[in-house]
């Protein structure tokens, strides 16, 4: 795959299947983690992977890359070297893969001390002045007494490290320049927009238009609403709305994380109420419900699972997670720690491989045939039935003209013959 610009809208009904290339401990890794993932890129192309999301690739005040400061200094990141990365890519490329680099633009570290000793004078990594900012980049309500006196955040606050105007013309244009460059200097394909509810989806708007990225997901993670029982809520309409609201602001050409979906689907399986898989019009509850050709679905992530476990997927139910989101429309996204260091690869690939032969998409259709709190059972495009839940007999509601394609611990796939 080229990393050259293509002028043309991003197509994400064609099969895209992404894979998270690092956790939360990759920039530990001895010997480099850019040197160490190049081997596994065969396994990665054997499982019919599309794209691979990469870590935050610039120099960063913490190991793992989400508090950058020098933008354009890529020898400095913890995971390798420029050319290191430069190799990575290029061999992702050559085997027919997109690379996705992990954007964090919506706060920076900066390099010193003003003279009154708050931390606003940022360095961009290169000899020129370019992303070289003062506090006039900086938004004026920013809360780490930065001393910010631009203009006001136009989303959520982000405490751990100044907030940056995006209002700012200087700001839009050298970020705009410098995600230009790791497109066309570097190879990426794509961004993950981090953090992306910390600015407006006008800005990202304008980043999209200004770099016109193959493929772009933001991370717009707010809670689901609970009862006060401590459960999620049956109707998470209002949540799925969010991302759906986000990705039509941005101009329909972005994705998002589909959270709702996550939520909503470990939640059913750790309380054995699948009744929850299917929403008051008979559909999926998420995002792919509403938008699944513009939902990234996923089970976990470096944030959620890891070693972070932010928020984790029950880990006795991340094959029936995965049975779910690869069988069912949304552009699915496997977690690396599922993949490589779980021991369900084999699982997990031969789930995948059953999306492309049937030709599942990200808009494909869902026919949900059970949705009872121990069985869900729903057929797809009429190619595929998918079954998860504890409850065996489910057979009666599988057509005659269907073979089981794979099984495992509490889930069956069919294929129509």
């Amino acid at each position: 795959m080229s990393p050259l610009l293509h002028h043309h809208p991003p197509n994400h009904d064609s099969f895209t299947n992404i894979v998270s290339g690092f956790n939360w401990e990759s920039s530990k890794k001895k010997g480099g983690w850019y040197n160490f993932l190049i081997k596994s890129i065969p396994e990665i192309v054997a499982s019919g992977i599309t794209h691979v999301w990469l870590p935050p690739p610039s120099h960063s005040a913490s190991s793992e890359g989400y508090l950058p400061g020098r933008l354009y200094d890529l020898d400095a990141s913890q995971y390798g070297t420029q050319d290191e990365l430069k190799t990575l890519i290029k061999e992702f490329h050559s085997n027919g893969i997109q690379c996705v680099a992990d954007i964090v633009i919506n706060h920076r570290t900066a390099e010193r001390q003003d003279s009154d000793g708050r931390w606003n004078i940022f360095e961009g990594g290169t000899p020129d002045d370019r992303l070289d900012w003062d506090r006039s980049c900086i938004c004026i309500d920013d809360t780490t007494n930065s001393g910010g006196t631009g203009n006001p955040d136009t989303g959520a606050d982000f405490n751990g490290a100044p907030d940056i105007d995006h209002l700012n013309t200087r700001v839009q244009r050298e970020l705009s320049d410098w995600m230009n460059w790791i497109k066309t200097e570097i190879g990426f394909d794509g961004w993950r927009f981090d953090f992306a509810k910390g600015y407006s989806p006008d800005v990202t708007k304008l980043y999209m238009g200004n770099t016109r990225p193959e493929f772009a997901v933001g991370e717009i993670w707010n809670p689901l609403s609970y009862g006060s029982d401590g459960k999620p809520n049956y109707d998470q309409d209002g949540h799925r709305r969010e991302l759906t609201e986000w990705v039509k602001a941005v101009g329909g050409s972005a994705t998002a994380f589909d959270f709702t979906t996550k939520g909503i689907l470990q939640a059913a399986l750790v309380e054995g109420e699948l009744w929850r898989l299917k929403d008051s019009n008979g559909g999926p509850p998420g995002m792919i419900g509403l938008m699944p050709e513009n939902a990234v679905t996923f089970v976990d992530n470096h944030d959620t699972g890891s070693t972070q476990k932010h928020w984790p997927f029950p880990s006795d139910k991340v094959m029936q997670g995965y049975v779910y989101i690869l069988t069912h429309p949304g552009i699915p996204s496997i977690f690396y720690d599922h993949f490589f260091d779980w021991g369900l690869k084999e699982e997990i690939s031969k789930l995948a491989m059953i999306r492309i032969k049937n030709e599942i998409r990200a808009s494909s259709t869902v026919l949900i045939l059970a949705s009872d709190p121990d069985l869900y059972v729903a057929a797809i495009d009429d190619k595929i039935i998918a079954k998860i839940g504890p409850r065996y007999e489910a057979g009666h509601l599988v057509p005659t003209n269907f073979r089981i394609a794979t099984c495992g611990n509490d889930y069956v796939v069919w294929e129509k013959q």
